[in-house]
């Protein structure tokens, strides 16, 4: 039984450590200093008082006295909702991430021939299609080899061809345009309607 004490106290040291270092942010007992410079729930600054008084008037107000500047002097405490303060963080972080995340795609790109088989052009498209649907653009490139400079309708034609397969779940960002021996074209995913 004292072994399982000792483990379980470990356990709980550890769990508070972590919380320890996920928020610096000190509230209502944990505030230690003497005194604090106090902004009231409304905005207005409430002056320098003891620590003590504006415990007790955040207590009036039902709410957190939380540390915003710990390392002014005297440190900068603010009256507030510190559960709802924890939350509209989080939902930043979260958008944030979000922002990066749509700003780290990558462009990626498949090639065709003008006579691409059946088979090969069917692989193609569905790659073409996961990578619209996990957020990419997809540059279309199709390259002519000999001969086939001669018949560059039939090269255009499997552009659009993978332009209309990819219709339903796919924008064209860039039109298919020649440039030497290559068709080139950008497909982009179609924005979420919420």
């Amino acid at each position: 039984m004292g072994v399982r004490l000792v483990l379980t106290e470990a356990a709980g040291r550890r769990r508070n450590k972590e919380a320890a270092i996920r928020s610096f942010i000190r509230v209502n007992h944990k505030i230690r200093v003497p005194m604090v410079r106090c902004v009231l729930p409304d905005g207005e600054m409430g002056g320098v008082m003891a620590t003590r008084d504006a415990m007790r008037l955040a207590e009036e107000h039902g709410l957190d006295l939380v540390e915003i500047s710990p390392n002014a002097e005297p440190p900068v405490c603010r009256i507030m909702d510190f559960g709802k303060f924890r939350y509209s963080e989080a939902v930043k972080k979260k958008k944030a991430r979000r922002q990066a995340l749509v700003h780290n795609r990558a462009v990626k790109e498949v090639k065709f021939h003008a006579n691409v088989a059946e088979h090969d052009y069917q692989t193609k498209l569905t790659h073409t299609r996961d990578f619209i649907e996990k957020g990419h653009k997809v540059k279309l490139t199709l390259q002519f080899r000999g001969r086939e400079n001669a018949h560059k309708e039939l090269g255009m034609q499997v552009i659009h061809r993978v332009i209309k397969d990819c219709d339903d779940v796919a924008v064209l960002d860039l039109e298919p345009k020649m440039m030497g021996r290559s068709v080139f074209a950008m497909l982009g995913g179609k924005p979420n309607k919420k």
